[in-house]
């Protein structure tokens, strides 16, 4: 085989190791992401449910007001916001796409004060007992929230924990079977060259040092190459997910991009040292099979 020949085998045996890298790294990247993000994400839906107060009719306003107040200062209050009978006419005006008032003759709807909760207190047990308090106030004529919505997100959160928890023990396994066999491989068309150094006289930590070099140049290219695919990704979902999913943590997406080039390195590293070694162990007869 001519040396240009050589060269481009060589290439192309680099190139595919780096891609297979970088997809497998790429793929736990996406989970990194998920998991990273669970809670930001689990708040986020949490923090959106919230209940609406619906306030009686001879209610006057001051006092509506001042009960406002009193649950803008409740350490479970998150934001609450006044919605006056007109306000609430003009909204159901729009979504209807008619004036209901016109054609009943007056305006059946109440004022109202939209809640929303912070994300510790949006559970079943927190809410019952938000419910009560609230009830109390004379102004109160009914608090309203989809308990069987709150429920289900509940339920779902701990299920998808649970089951994403399980898929990224499974996902690592897999990646490292995948890099490790992409490793063995690589260094399995090199056994001759590994085998010929050592029988003229070449230490084994002498051997093992390029080769364990050059590991962790692919696990750094696969982590670089993965760092671009993610950083990709994470810009289109800023987009569709805001205020979920972004740059605006620099914490979380550092953490990130530092566990997968850590990743890349170790998973390359751990497996080339094991995939050498095995070949140093072996006669120059078994190299054939």
């Amino acid at each position: 085989m001519s040396n240009s020949a050589a060269k481009r085998k060589l290439r192309s045996s680099y190139v595919t190791t780096v891609i297979s890298i970088s997809l497998v790294l790429f793929l736990l990247g996406i989970i990194g992401l998920l998991i990273l993000n669970a809670q930001r994400l689990s708040t986020y839906v949490r923090e959106n449910l919230g209940f609406t107060i619906l306030i009686n009719d001879n209610s006057r306003e001051a006092e509506v007001q001042r009960l406002q107040k009193i649950l803008n200062a409740s350490p479970y209050v998150r934001g609450a916001a006044y919605v006056s009978k007109e306000d609430a006419a003009a909204l159901m005006k729009e979504e209807l796409g008619e004036d209901f008032i016109e054609f009943l003759g007056y305006n059946p709807l109440l004022s109202s004060i939209e809640v929303k909760v912070y994300a510790q207190y949006a559970n079943p047990d927190s809410m019952a007992v938000i419910e009560n308090q609230i009830l109390n106030f004379p102004q109160v004529k009914e608090v309203y929230y989809q308990k069987n919505l709150l429920h289900a997100v509940n339920d779902n959160i701990e299920k998808i924990t649970i089951v994403l928890g399980g898929f990224v023990i499974l996902l690592m396994i897999i990646a490292i079977a995948l890099i490790n066999n992409t490793i063995r491989l690589s260094v399995y068309s090199r056994r001759f060259l590994i085998k010929t150094m050592q029988l003229v006289g070449a230490t084994r930590g002498f051997i093992r040092k390029p080769f364990l070099v050059k590991g962790v140049l692919h696990g750094l290219a696969g982590a670089t190459v993965a760092l671009i695919l993610l950083s990709a990704l994470i810009y289109g979902l800023t987009k569709e997910l805001e205020g979920m999913i972004g740059f605006d943590n620099i914490w979380l997406v550092g953490t990130l991009f530092a566990i997968v080039i850590l990743l890349g390195i170790l998973i390359t590293l751990i497996s080339t040292f094991f995939a050498v070694n095995k070949y140093l162990r072996l006669n120059a007869d078994d190299l054939y099979y």
